[in-house]
């Protein structure tokens, strides 16, 4: 796969390769490295330095546009099957002074090893070498299925860590119960250890960790700077949901959805309940939406505070406009780009073009590079 770098064209024209469209904008796309296998998430460590995850189980570093050709090293083994292999990669908020980065990833579960759990890890990188690892979150119960893990990861302003854990797609009826990890957004310190003001503690009944819960599979998340947490989920077919969260929160799946089954049979036949919240945003038929971020960049200044969305299904980023509780508006930001990631605040953007994982079963060694990542939009952060 390919990292490529996007910009717009009234902006520093390097090298003519690709161009993308907005509905009145033009981008260039330009190659930034080759090679990757399955990147799913990117998170940058200075200006010119990014961290890439690999869905099969590497962590590579690309520097000044160049992949080393060596993965970073101590990075634990993952389940690659199906949605599961290792997924996000997200930085401390202190990465500049302690080094530790976070990883979320499927692996065996220890005990039973037929069956998976989402885990996510503390480490420290020094050099080309993760050290120091810290198990700090592990899915219970485990699941059989490799699908709907969630696995984004994002810090609230007080240090703590969003994690989002999908509904393993066979055990969607679970996210309305409060004693597993199915369908629910956790909230844990850096050390694993449970907040005290979560918004479960005092039921006996709930597990602490929980954040919110009644979600699908949580594939967006996003912390706005004034604390508002943003997150998007694939429906089922049709009802996929950008939706504000609050803890303590019921977003309502699977008794509530905007979409059907893939058959076409009825999941639900409410689309509203008492008790639980309604999405901001929903899109019937499904956009199957991916990376999301919130543009805090100064080169488009009409952007500020903007969200942008990856949709797989169209191949295109949809940037939102939001007022209040409202999506007021909403345009096709840049056509044939997918799957988006943040450098700290600033204006660069990533998008996985083309990424599609076989629907048959293949063992690793069979599976083929399908699409590429692209970079938009790099500006300094200073």
């Amino acid at each position: 796969m390919t990292l490529i770098n996007v910009r717009m064209i009234c902006v520093a024209l390097l090298f003519c390769s690709e161009f993308a469209t907005s509905n009145d904008e033009a981008f260039e796309i330009e190659t930034l490295a080759d090679g990757l296998d399955y990147p799913w998430a990117v998170t940058f460590i200075s200006d010119n330095e990014m961290l890439v995850t690999e869905l099969s189980g590497n962590l590579r570093r690309v520097s000044n546009g160049i992949l080393n050709p060596t993965p970073i090293a101590g990075v634990p083994e993952v389940l690659f099957a199906g949605q599961g292999g290792l997924s996000e990669v997200t930085l401390d908020p202190s990465f500049a002074d302690n080094g530790l980065l976070y990883l979320s990833f499927s692996a065996p579960a220890v005990d039973q090893p037929k069956l998976n759990q989402l885990n996510v890890i503390q480490a420290r990188l020094e050099g080309n070498r993760l050290v120091d690892h810290k198990t700090i979150f592990k899915s219970d119960p485990p699941r059989k299925t490799a699908a709907h893990y969630g696995a984004r990861l994002a810090f609230l302003d007080d240090g703590t860590l969003l994690i989002t854990s999908g509904d393993g797609f066979n055990y969607r009826e679970q996210a309305q119960a409060l004693d597993n990890h199915f369908g629910k957004i956790l909230r844990l310190n850096t050390d694993g250890s449970i907040p005290q003001d979560n918004p479960f503690t005092k039921n006996p009944d709930a597990l602490p960790e929980i954040w919110s819960y009644g979600h699908r599979n949580l594939q967006g998340l996003v912390v706005a700077d004034d604390g508002t947490v943003y997150e998007h989920e694939h429906g089922p077919q049709g009802g996929d949901e950008l939706n504000r969260v609050l803890p303590g929160k019921n977003y309502g799946w699977p008794a509530i959805t905007y979409g059907v089954d893939y058959s076409g049979a009825m999941i639900s036949p409410f689309t509203e309940q008492p008790g639980m919240e309604q999405p901001i945003k929903y899109w019937d038929p499904s956009i199957a939406p991916s990376g999301m971020i919130m543009y805090r960049g100064d080169m488009f200044p009409q952007w500020q505070g903007n969200l942008l969305i990856s949709a797989l299904v169209p191949g295109d980023v949809r940037r939102l406009e939001i007022q209040g509780n409202k999506i007021i508006m909403e345009e096709n930001s840049v056509h044939s780009v997918w799957q988006t990631s943040q450098c700290c605040g600033c204006s660069r953007w990533q998008f996985n073009t083309g990424y599609r994982r076989r629907r048959r079963q293949v063992d690793k060694s069979e599976r083929q590079e399908v699409g590429t990542v692209r970079a938009s939009l790099r500006h300094c952060c200073n």
